[in-house]
């Protein structure tokens, strides 16, 4: 074994995400000595988290609990923009609704009341907001309307809130040790006392008081999605880092963690069919096409499968990208008219995209079949001409709400934002899998401390973000990720900077 001189460190934090530096940034604030272990190199840091789009749900009750958040909004946003209420009690009929009901209720009650406070201090640690118009809100009759409780976007993303927090966790002399995965979790009489790890070729052992592990869940581990979540997972594409494959669970159960939560469930969307097999940092979450409830997806069989407006697709997007690996070939198309091209949002136009447009619908049907994801051309047709037929035009189309403009008399209907393909040019784009992150993880306590089978927290042993289970199954609300890392990353922090001192 080999040795570091890494001065004094009191907690020790497994990963370099949203979730890791919170917990790096709370526990500091503590008094403790800090190291953080990133097993990708600079460059790639910062997991899952430096690929997200910067969403973040919190509750709010009006617009004075946005401006702690943007306070230099300006009086046009302030004049035209509706940004309603996104309360505690919205906040937990989503969670329930969504979860069907089997969100724990303690984590979730934490999350929830403690969401707003979180998103206030992270603002005190550098990070900037702004109103998420565009992708949370549309215009009608001239205003801006929210919709889904998603008010507010980190500016810059997910790449600059990694950015901020490692900077703001550098100035408070926090370190940060990259190409160094963790391998197993050390153990005395005082229960977990470090971590050994790999770095520079050699093994190390770096003793701690206390370890945090925010490592994020096992979506990059072909062998673990196809063991935990089944047949066809093994070959889904990777939306973010390469370096989450489940290490740091493993490391938990192997000293007798409990597991806990949805272990066959995982956040999964509509992922370009020719994106690369793991996230790209520069294209970072634009590879995703979450627009589907404004048109049909059809499979290779030409046929719809889903009801694409069943909600707004902050509640259906996590899960709907997995019902493609149920399609043959693993994908499918979304398919657009001109009406609501211009409701499509920026990853809809990246230069890296596979599409197809047609000035006829017969056209259109041609380039599909012919292309690399073909489809049933005469199936594909058929489908969208009764499509048409079934749409309910006598109600309004409206965006922003669910609007009931649905259709009647098929397989599957389609709950809202129905409208007949009849303004060309029309537009497709090709989608399989793409996974973000997995929902079976550690069981925690109130203070983030892991408990073991037995029911006993494991003293010295705290975890925060992905790597937690019992907050999401069979579904997902977009924006709780970053959310619940900023919440139990505090309290992960914290709790482990006290069990340090004493």
């Amino acid at each position: 074994m080999g040795s570091l001189d890494l001065g004094r460190i009191d907690v020790i934090v497994v990963g370099a995400g949203n979730a890791a530096t919170c917990a790096a940034l709370s526990a500091a604030e503590k008094g403790a000595g800090v190291l953080m272990l990133e097993a990708a190199p600079e460059a790639e840091r910062g997991g899952n988290s430096a690929f997200t789009g910067g969403a973040l749900r919190f509750a709010y009750a009006g617009i004075e609990d946005l401006k702690r958040l943007c306070p230099d909004m300006n009086e046009e946003e302030l004049t035209n923009v509706d940004f309603g209420t996104y309360t505690v009690e919205q906040y937990f009929d989503d969670m329930g609704r969504l979860t069907e009901y089997r969100c724990h209720p303690d984590l979730t009650e934490t999350l929830i009341r403690r969401s707003h406070e979180s998103a206030v201090w992270l603002r005190t640690n550098g990070v900037r907001f702004h109103p998420g118009l565009g992708r949370q809100a549309y215009k009608v009759g001239g205003r801006f309307k929210f919709w889904g409780g998603l008010a507010c976007h980190i500016t810059g993303g997910g790449r600059q809130l990694i950015e901020t927090l490692h900077r703001t966790a550098a100035g408070k002399g926090i370190k940060v040790l990259y190409e160094a995965p963790a391998l197993a979790l050390l153990t005395g009489p005082g229960g977990v006392e470090g971590v050994r790890i790999e770095h520079q070729g050699g093994i190390h052992d770096l003793k701690a008081r206390a370890v945090v592990l925010a490592c994020g869940g096992f979506e990059a581990n072909a062998e673990m999605r196809a063991r935990y979540l089944g047949p066809n997972w093994d070959l889904a594409k990777v939306r973010g880092s390469r370096f989450n494959t489940g290490k740091g669970i493993q490391m938990a159960l192997d000293l007798g963690a409990m597991p806990f939560g949805h272990w066959s469930g995982c956040h999964a969307v509509a992922w370009d069919v020719n994106a690369p097999p793991f996230g790209d940092i520069d294209i970072g979450d634009q590879f995703q096409k979450h627009n589907y409830p404004f048109g049909i997806v059809v499979n290779a069989r030409g046929e719809r499968f889903l009801d694409e407006g069943l909600d707004f697709h902050s509640y259906t997007y996590a899960r709907y990208g997995g019902e493609l690996l149920k399609q043959p070939g693993l994908y499918a198309w979304q398919v657009f008219d001109q009406k609501v091209v211009q409701l499509l949002r920026s990853e809809y136009r990246i230069p890296r995209i596979t599409k197809a447009v047609a000035n006829t619908l017969e056209e259109l049907a041609a380039r599909l079949e012919s292309s690399d994801a073909r489809i049933d051309a005469r199936r594909f047709l058929e489908t969208v001409r009764a499509f048409n037929a079934a749409v309910r035009t006598d109600v309004p189309f409206n965006p922003n709400v669910r609007d009931g403009r649905g259709t009647r008399g098929l397989a599957i209907d389609k709950s809202n934002w129905a409208n007949p393909f009849d303004t060309p040019p029309f537009e497709a784009y090709a989608v399989t899998t793409g996974i973000t992150f997995t929902f079976g993880g550690l069981k925690v306590n109130a203070d983030a401390q892991v408990e073991s089978t037995t029911g006993r927290p494991i003293p010295g042993l705290y975890a925060a973000g992905e790597i937690i289970g019992g907050l999401y199954y069979h579904n997902y609300a977009s924006g709780t990720g970053l959310m619940a890392g900023a919440v139990f990353g505090r309290i992960a922090g914290r709790a482990a900077a006290r069990s340090a001192r004493g």
